[in-house]
């Protein structure tokens, strides 16, 4: 449900209205829209059936929310969601540009691709310090020393850190040292880590699961989201079919899909989506044209040498060109870098 409140609603009466749901063992989200205000009321619907809510003072109506994912919903937020993560925008005109190193090796070469994607345009460093692989033999990431690594980048170039967090117990660590918290494929469905990122305000980048649907991918948003947090992008990163001559398929339809059906920034990660460098600058390209709010980019001076998806870097070189390249596309489609 929610409801929506009349455009002189007092800040008494909207306090009454929360305590009032409170009471009815409910909680709530407040939305503020250039229209209107309104309240998402998250729980049990039937427990609203018989209650007369629209004769509370400074209530205009009470819709219901169709989709099973509330919060997420463009019925909840008909604007668009922008998260300022450090003073950089995402979900605006301007596309967010994350580039990095699939997983962090060495401090100096950390340093120096986070120097380099930041001349290049890059607003946002990516990088991971703990890594989920496929086999028990592949190189697991450095951990927290990793994270020391990303916060030393941060510390040089002025770039925030988007990191992926694998356990609730390291929520303190991520909190103490990322800007953002990247919460992988693979975990796209581990609800109790859904639930401990959404329990704070710090922005939380999502990832679809490699065989999700639309509906499960905007529930697992909808668990963050329904325990606070309302900082929570969308990452579209490719999905299992029939097809191998690449690594995964990217759903190029799910970014306007996600963008009519949410009202919360939608990310594309080219890199993973194909594991082939040279399909990373084209499938980003499509992506801005398709809408995308911002990309996530692997970006290393030595693939070859790479512990980690070597085969899907890009080298900084490259990753230049393809900024020159996305400027113009970002023009064409009413944006910019």
């Amino acid at each position: 449900m929610i409801i929506v409140l009349k455009p002189d609603a007092s800040e008494s009466q909207v306090d009454h209205i929360i305590d009032r749901l409170r009471d009815l063992g409910l909680k709530s989200q407040i939305s503020t829209g250039q229209e209107r205000t309104i309240i998402g009321v998250i729980g049990d619907d039937r427990i609203l059936h018989n209650q007369p809510l629209t004769a509370l003072p400074g209530v205009e109506s009470v819709l219901p929310i169709l989709a099973p994912w509330k919060l997420v919903s463009r019925e909840f937020k008909k604007e668009s969601t922008i998260i300022d993560v450090n003073g950089v925008k995402i979900g605006g005109k301007k596309i967010a540009i994350m580039a990095g190193p699939c997983a962090v090796e060495r401090l100096e070469l950390t340093v120096g691709i986070a120097h380099e994607v930041k001349a290049a345009g890059a607003s946002i460093l990516r990088g991971g310090a703990y890594k989920p692989r496929t086999s028990p033999y592949s190189f697991q990431g450095l951990g927290r020393e990793g994270l020391d690594y990303l916060v030393e980048a941060r510390k040089q170039t002025g770039l925030p850190v988007v990191s992926e967090i694998l356990d609730t117990r390291d929520i303190e660590l991520f909190l103490e040292k990322a800007d953002i918290i990247q919460i992988g494929a693979r975990n796209m469905q581990n609800f109790e880590l859904l639930k401990e990122v959404g329990a704070y305000d710090k922005p939380v980048l999502l990832k679809r699961g490699l065989s999700a649907t639309i509906k499960e991918f905007l529930l697992s948003a909808e668990y963050i989201m329904s325990r606070g947090n309302q900082n929570v992008m969308l990452c579209e990163r490719g999905i299992r079919t029939f097809e191998t001559q690449y690594r995964n398929t990217l759903d190029i339809a799910a970014i306007p899909t996600l963008k009519e059906l949410s009202h919360l920034p939608v990310i594309v990660d080219p890199s993973h989506a194909t594991g082939k460098w040279d399909l990373v600058a084209p499938m980003s390209r499509a992506a801005i044209a398709a809408g995308a709010d911002g990309l996530l980019i692997e970006v290393h001076s030595n693939p070859e040498r790479a512990l980690c998806d070597g085969e899907e870097s890009i080298k900084p070189s490259k990753f230049k060109a393809l900024m020159r390249d996305l400027e113009n596309i970002a023009k064409v489609v009413g944006r910019e870098l």
